[in-house]
């Protein structure tokens, strides 16, 4: 059983353009432990998609989930499927981001999932991302 399941959500609007994360973290009760709007300047949306993975995990070291059994929920397949090994990334900009996230699973994180759900399972995320755009865009 999974102890904790991150819903993490990200674009941008006219690709590249503004860009936004969002991300609810929730235990294994349903209980929501914390939900965050990042704006994220210019990006890409598979940039904005891998920063809210890791946003998801920045914020479950703050509330000091490291070692537990995470499931991160994503609404974009690519994302889901690189992070998992069974796509290959061939964008040169996502390199880093994909680093970033193999950083977090080898030091804290060792026992994390990906999984790729329908984009009206993750309504709040995607709610997060788009209320950061609409912030950067003011």
């Amino acid at each position: 059983m999974t102890d904790i399941t991150i819903y993490t959500d990200g674009g941008a609007r006219n690709n590249p353009g503004p860009a936004g994360a969002g991300i609810v973290i929730i235990d294994k009760n349903g209980k929501t432990l914390r939900e965050v709007s990042k704006f994220l300047g210019t990006q890409t949306n598979n940039w904005a998609e891998y920063e809210a993975v890791v946003l998801g995990f920045k914020e479950a070291k703050k509330l000091g989930l490291k070692g537990k059994k995470i499931e991160f929920k994503l609404d974009s397949e690519l994302v889901a499927e690189q992070l998992s090994g069974r796509y290959q990334i061939k964008e040169p900009s996502l390199f880093g981001q994909f680093i970033a996230v193999h950083n977090f699973r080898v030091k804290d994180f060792p026992r994390v999932t990906f999984t790729h759900i329908p984009r009206e399972k993750n309504k709040k995320a995607d709610s997060l991302a788009n209320e950061a755009m609409d912030q950067g865009e003011r």
